[in-house]
């Protein structure tokens, strides 16, 4: 079999390879930038009709790696192969070209173009007279969703949708390109669990028809249920590949972390106070409804519920990012005024939000001018900032929760998903705060890193801090929480106390049709 080039100089295959062969196969993969070395030996093979999980800490190297087979790097050294012919792609173009399609962690749609637009970008269909048959992509899209068993309107512009559509149409999309290797960065960490399920079913379909797919996940439950195989980098290089079947979470976490994470939610004691943070009765029509609800210092109040349940809509109001047609949020007795996020900020509440690429940060600043963001007017004197006393700010809370950066002056957007979440919660934490709201803490995030989230945050509780946090993930919120309050359908449906909330019991409230 030869390798045709076709437009751009793209390498891509003209006909069907032995089983056998390797769908996707890299090898002593290296990749630098500058001085930096992102990858020092990535390897990875990938079979047709099965589905590898890769995974590895923040910064192990997975994202380059991706990123290669993506066309948007070029590696220094190795090999890469496509059904056992080699390639070497130079844009985004000739992956796609290749057949393959990569669903990143973090959507990227344009929100003034509709959904189906959105799913077609660069390859609409034309019909008679040269123009775009619109019709024609409206069904196709409309097919698609019905095969994921979703509800998404074609037609509905994607600007305000939430993270969970925007990936369910990143998935659409490359399942339209009907690609013969799809990478999925982290696909489920904004989805329900009803989603996921939905997702997985699609995966194993695809798998079954012969595609070859990888996961990166840092949620090993999904993992363990989902994939055949997988493969371990750690530090920019490739350290073990195993079936599924022959490992064990345990295995997998100290392969990846090289050393053994002993206390995943690491609950410290604190002495829980007076009511800190207090909202009494807010509305906001059709989206929340009646939300009453205290958080004490010392306390960590855990708020669940599935996707759309309107958590992240309840922290937005209380901010004051989004309205409230009625009730009240005082803050260690004053009353705060509606839709001020100023004034939020100036009486002690911090919010991490759900979105941090969008939301929580200035991908194109520097490191540190994101770390310093939210306290720039107390470095200023006489309305001048000095480098030296930013830098000096920053590198203290850099170093407290370990952000892996070359420089404190690279672009924040170099880093990986995991890393800029911890800068999110560096910025807001060098506020100072008396109450810290935190929407999906760990999305994105590894599992040795998520375990040193887990301690900061019951750290900062044990020094007195008000903690409100939104999670997805079950066994987050029980690790973790004092309380859990559980919302469904834009009312609380339950409360409990730490020694109460069992899975059973929060999941029942989560999804039961009446509220009583």
């Amino acid at each position: 079999m030869k390798a045709i080039p076709l437009k751009e100089e793209t390498l891509v295959t003209d006909t069907v390879t032995d089983p056998a062969t390797p769908a996707l196969e890299l090898s002593r993969v290296v990749k630098s930038f500058g001085a930096v070395v992102a990858l020092r030996s990535g390897s990875l093979r990938l079979d047709k009709g099965s589905i590898h999980a890769l995974i590895g800490e923040n910064g192990a190297g997975k994202s380059t790696l991706v990123k290669i087979v993506a066309g948007l790097y070029r590696r220094d050294a190795g090999e890469f192969r496509l059904d056992g012919e080699p390639v070497d792609f130079h844009s985004t173009a000739q992956s796609k070209a290749a057949g393959i399609a990569v669903i990143y962690q973090e959507p990227t749609l344009f929100p003034d173009l509709s959904v189906t637009e959105n799913i077609f970008m660069g390859r609409q269909p034309v019909g008679t007279l040269g123009r775009i048959d619109r019709k024609a992509m409206r069904d196709e899209a409309t097919q698609i969703f019905e095969r994921l068993g979703v509800r998404i309107d074609p037609e509905r512009l994607t600007e305000g949708l939430s993270i969970a559509d925007q990936q369910i149409i990143e998935i659409a999309k490359a399942i339209s390109l009907d690609a013969r290797v799809l990478i999925m960065d982290e696909p489920t960490a904004a989805l329900s669990g009803v989603e996921v399920e939905r997702l997985f079913a699609v995966a194993r379909s695809l798998r079954d028809e012969g595609r070859a797919l990888v996961f990166i996940s840092h949620r090993f439950d999904e993992v363990f249920e989902l994939c055949d195989t997988v493969t371990v980098m750690r530090d920019g290089s490739y350290i073990d590949t195993m079936p599924i079947a022959d490992t064990s979470v345990d295995e997998l976490v100290h392969l990846m972390v090289g050393r053994d994470v002993t206390e995943m939610f690491p609950k410290l004691p604190a002495d829980i106070g007076e009511d800190v943070l207090v909202v009494d009765g807010l509305t906001q029509k059709g989206v929340f409804h009646d939300i009453s609800f205290t958080v004490r210092s010392g306390e960590i109040v855990g708020l669940a519920g599935l996707v759309g349940a309107g958590r992240s809509e309840v922290v937005r109001a209380i901010y004051g990012v989004d309205p409230y047609q009625s009730g009240s949020v005082t803050v260690s007795g004053k009353a705060l005024p509606k839709g001020n996020p100023k004034a939020a900020m100036a009486r002690g509440i911090a919010l991490v939000p759900e979105d941090r690429r969008k939301q929580g940060q200035v991908l194109e600043q520097t490191v540190s001018r994101n770390l310093t963001l939210a306290i720039r007017h107390r470095l200023a004197k006489m309305g001048l900032i000095w480098g030296g006393v930013e830098n000096e700010s920053a590198k203290v809370w850099a170093s407290r929760l370990e952000v892996k950066t070359s420089a404190l002056d690279a672009e924040t957007g170099t880093l990986s998903g995991g890393n800029q979440q911890k800068v999110v919660l560096a910025k807001w934490l060098a506020t100072n705060p008396r109450v810290l709201i935190v929407d999906e803490p760990t999305r994105g995030i590894d599992v040795g890193t998520k375990a040193e989230v887990h301690r900061l945050i019951s750290q900062l509780a044990q020094e007195g801090l008000a903690i409100l946090t939104i999670s997805s993930e079950l066994p987050e919120v029980l690790g973790m929480a004092d309380r859990v309050l559980v919302m469904r359908a834009g009312r609380l449906t339950g409360e409990f106390d730490r020694s109460e909330a069992t899975p059973e019991a929060v999941m029942f409230a989560a999804t039961a049709e009446e509220v009583a």
